[in-house]
């Protein structure tokens, strides 16, 4: 089954979901502004392990994109709702940067769903509120996502590969110019508003974290505190910017498949 499916959670959204593999075992979450397709340089490699399981945010790619502001919470139970439907009780979870918000807020609400858990590139806040009101603004009056997606671009990459224009820049390009502006603008308020900084040292499920050296949207002083806030957590630092899994794949393929086995 390696074609999109969907499934209807319970305020009526459509997630798109697909399955590469055959045992069921992770669920990977993706950074805000991709698809489920930006873990198509780990699937291959995970699906010869795990059965593993790839979905689109509500407001990106094949999902549907309600109006409005969305909330980590409901980003949360939108992960268990479909999990309940696939009939998958106890999965890995590898989210980035977005995802790896979620992955934090299911290991402090909803343990009993989590086997091990992996933290890339992410935090557990981020500020100030004004900025992300500004990239909101921005996104909702911008009339295409040409500007939003060249910042996106220069925050997830070194400048020598943006500069190169390197093929996986064009692709990474391409993803975001498709995303719904309504759904972006949706899962900024999300970030906006999500603060697990007290929380998240009530996680107790076996914990990677990895960070980017160099990253400058989820810096890598965020994850040291992660590492430092969850119980026995382990922490693996990549010299990457921000979508580590892109930038150094065999270096964190080791890292996951190292922790998961």
């Amino acid at each position: 089954m390696n074609e999109l499916n969907f499934v209807t959670v319970g305020d009526g959204t459509r997630i798109a979901y697909r399955f590469d593999g055959d045992a069921a075992k992770p669920v990977l979450s993706n950074s805000i502004g991709t698809t489920l397709y930006m873990w198509d340089g780990q699937a291959g490699e995970l699906s010869k392990h795990f059965r593993v399981l790839r979905y689109d945010f509500r407001g990106h790619g094949g999902s549907s994109a309600p109006v409005g502001a969305y909330s980590l919470d409901r980003l949360g139970r939108d992960v268990i709702e479909l999990l309940d439907a696939l009939g998958l009780g106890r999965v890995h979870f590898l989210g980035l940067s977005l995802g790896g918000f979620v992955g934090q807020w299911l290991g402090i609400h909803a343990p009993e769903r989590i086997d091990r858990l992996i933290l890339s590139n992410t935090s557990s806040h981020l500020a100030p509120a004004s900025y992300f009101d500004e990239r909101i603004a921005v996104v909702r009056q911008a009339p295409d996502m040409s500007e939003t997606a060249e910042v996106f671009l220069n925050n997830w990459f070194p400048a020598r590969m943006v500069t190169a224009n390197e093929p996986v820049i064009d692709e990474f390009r391409a993803m975001l110019l498709a995303i719904d502006r309504q759904g972006l603008a949706g899962l900024f308020a999300a970030v906006r508003d999500a603060d697990l900084r007290r929380t998240v040292a009530l996680i107790n499920r076996p914990t990677l974290v990895i960070a980017g050296e160099h990253d400058t949207v989820t810096a890598a002083s965020h994850s040291e505190l992660i590492a430092a806030a969850v119980p026995g957590a382990k922490l693996v630092m990549l010299p990457a910017v921000h979508l580590s899994n892109v930038e150094y794949p065999a270096e964190f393929m080791e890292a996951v498949l190292g922790f998961l086995r």
